[in-house]
């Protein structure tokens, strides 16, 4: 009877998935930042421009600016309507990053 020799790649198989999403996060919130700014409202140009996006830890990547006025764009004010363009950019394609997360995860 032949030995069977069973070899336990847990941990390669892990790295591999954690990767996958780290480049998968990064493949989103590029294509979410690219939806935000053509969303985004232009006077000057400096909000759409400020428009970022980055990896705060394994699981979360941010979309955003630190433009102090864009919460008022979003949201609106008594006098405005909101504009939504962070919002959109985000729920308005979710399937489309579901996607993207799943090609990642196939080929990890």
């Amino acid at each position: 009877m032949a030995d069977v020799i069973v070899e336990d790649h847990t941990e390669e198989v892990k790295e591999a998935a954690a990767q996958a999403i780290a480049r998968a996060l990064e493949a989103v919130g590029l294509q979410a930042e690219g939806y935000a700014k053509l969303l985004a409202p232009v006077d000057t140009g400096r909000l759409r421009a400020s428009i970022i996006h980055a990896q705060e830890n394994d699981t979360t990547e941010i979309i955003g600016t630190n433009v102090e006025y864009a919460p008022y764009v979003e949201f609106g004010t008594s006098r405005t309507k909101p504009k939504h363009f962070m919002q959109n950019a985000v729920q308005n394609h979710v399937a489309e990053y579901q996607e993207i997360f799943e090609e990642y995860m196939k080929n990890a």
